[in-house]
């Protein structure tokens, strides 16, 4: 079925493609060996930062002529050391112009690698049911359109590693700023292109807040405050993000009794639940601000004990996917074992052992409170420097839901607030096909996409390629 359905799409691209000249321009650097792989070299100047890469593995893109490097960027200071993993996919379409966008997981938590969105949501390749052995050629991967920067951190996602991890979102954005900014050095032919960040779960944190301080970066570069490359960000997309924890934790209240897929809780149960939420969560929540570490960490513990992990408990779900049984979470996926080959390690340059989702990492990230933080006033200042930002979200997620990603929406500060909250949802389509509901105003876009859990861009391919295109070319959503 999967070949015949791919084929003429299949050809359209490698005649696109191979059409294409070859990619050249690149700081050439030095060379070393590392257990019998070697790295090209490439020293930034402007943060002293390394980058270590080899180019064209072989692995994962199976289009001709596509360029990709996969490899470390390597951030040291006197007492710290980290090795940064990245994977890069040309654009399968005029790269030499494309924009460029970058992609990071969040996960349930934080610490899940961006290699999930690699293979199994927008990268060039998947794994798709049934294949347990080899991945197959996406035909709608993001690379499709832009340019993309697959990056695994904090330390200990991923392939990435080093001697301390980051501790909250903040810390998190400084290093990637490092890390983009040692990208751009080393491969100058991306400087001053449009750029997005794309991102999902707990990239409601990490998506407002590193493009938060990419803006303050190119605020103190234009003023000659500190060295480094302007980046030209012009597009956020979060789906299924955690945002913010008022709305996030009474969202999940609502979705248990009120979701189209599967009702949870009895009204009787909705009102103590939504009783219990203003009067144990929200105090403790209101004396939670950023750095108040053992405040926002009994915060967090107090709403997951009388909110998330009883209404978790409540049935046999999956809380990515309230369609489907709960998870076996020490199951690794083929992905997963795919990356865990030898060969494939050496190919690729991964010179560390592969972790899907790090509990140290969320642990540390618990420990600092961070989840407890509201990151909606850094959205709302994202959209204020003229982003265009995309909330979206498949409706079958629970722990992340659609309610409450549409209440960020509604509540976000921005110019057409009035505007986007006067409106009703209409549907969205591609090609003349309903997929989802949507409303827009100004340069804010909401999408609840049906069918969908966390995997949206696993399990709406066609709809999640067209609404990347529509929001990197700085457009609000439209249906086709």
């Amino acid at each position: 079925m999967w070949a015949s359905f791919l084929l003429p799409a299949f050809l359209l691209f490698v005649s696109l493609v191979s059409t294409a000249p070859p990619e050249t321009e690149q700081n050439q650097g030095s060379t070393i060996e590392t257990n019998g792989r070697e790295y090209r070299v490439f020293q930034s100047t402007v943060t002293g930062a390394r980058v270590e890469y080899v180019e064209n593995s072989g692995v994962c893109e199976m289009m001709f002529g596509v360029t990709q490097y996969s490899g470390y960027i390597v951030l040291e200071t006197p007492n710290q050391i980290k090795n940064i993993w990245f994977w890069f996919f040309a654009s399968r379409n005029a790269p030499q112009t494309a924009p460029l966008a970058a992609w990071f997981n969040g996960g349930q938590d934080p610490g899940c690698s961006s290699m999930i969105g690699l293979f199994r949501e927008n990268g060039p390749c998947q794994f798709y049911y049934g294949n347990n052995y080899q991945p197959s050629l996406n035909m709608y991967s993001f690379n499709q359109y832009a340019n993309m920067l697959y990056i695994d951190q904090p330390v200990d996602t991923g392939f990435s590693y080093g001697n301390i991890t980051d501790t909250n979102t903040a810390e998190s954005a400084a290093v990637i700023w490092g890390a983009l900014q040692a990208f751009y050095e080393a491969f100058p032919r991306f400087q001053n292109r449009d750029f997005g960040i794309f991102t999902e779960g707990y990239g409601g944190h990490y998506g407002p807040a590193f493009s938060k301080h990419i803006l303050d970066q190119n605020n103190r570069i234009e003023k000659g405050e500190t060295l480094g490359q302007r980046i030209n960000l012009v597009a956020l997309g979060v789906n299924n993000g955690w945002f913010d924890p008022y709305i996030n934790w009474e969202s999940q209240i609502h979705y248990s009794y009120s979701n189209s897929h599967r009702q949870l809780i009895s009204a009787a149960e909705l009102d103590t639940y939504l009783q219990d939420f203003r009067q144990k969560c929200v105090p403790e929540l209101d004396e939670c601000a950023p750095g108040d570490q053992y405040i926002c960490r009994n915060a967090i513990e107090t709403c997951s004990r009388a909110i998330e992990g009883p209404l978790s408990q409540k049935a046999d779900f999956n809380t990515y996917d309230i369609r489907k049984p709960r998870p076996n979470d020490n199951a690794p996926q083929p992905y997963d074992n795919y990356l865990q080959l030898r060969d494939i390690k050496w190919q690729i340059g991964a010179r560390y052992r592969y972790s899907e989702c790090t509990m140290d990492v969320d642990s540390a990230f618990n420990n600092a409170g961070d989840h407890a933080v509201s990151f909606l006033p850094v959205l709302e200042a994202v959209a204020a420097a003229n982003v265009t930002v995309l909330i979206w979200a498949g409706d079958a997620d629970w722990k992340h839901n659609w309610y409450g990603n549409l209440e960020v929406a509604k509540t976000l500060k921005h110019a057409g607030q009035e505007e986007f909250n006067s409106k009703e949802l209409v549907p969205y389509t591609v090609n003349g096909v309903e997929l989802g509901s949507f409303k827009s105003a100004g340069k804010l876009s909401f999408l609840r996409v049906y069918n969908a859990g966390q995997m949206v861009m696993y399990e709406q391919p066609k709809l999640s390629l067209q609404v990347f295109m529509q929001t990197m070319k700085q457009r609000a959503i439209f249906s086709t």
